[in-house]
């Protein structure tokens, strides 16, 4: 016959520790393709910025 089964002793074993859960290398991977995604498109933006030929137009209220 087989010991019965303590429900709450099996769950403070699987509980976790707060002050040991970390984001690991998959949370450093992520935010680091966020942060080269993120200079790419401000260097892309930059780029068109420089492309743009703006000339300002006279206030037609001035006399």
């Amino acid at each position: 016959m087989s010991t019965p089964v303590n429900l709450t002793h099996l769950a403070a074993d699987l509980a976790l520790d707060e002050s040991k859960v970390t984001p690991g290398l998959l949370g450093f991977v992520v935010f680091a393709v966020l942060g080269v995604a993120t200079w790419f498109l401000l260097k892309s933006m930059n780029s068109r910025f420089k492309k743009i030929d703006f000339v300002e137009q006279p206030d037609p209220t001035e006399d």
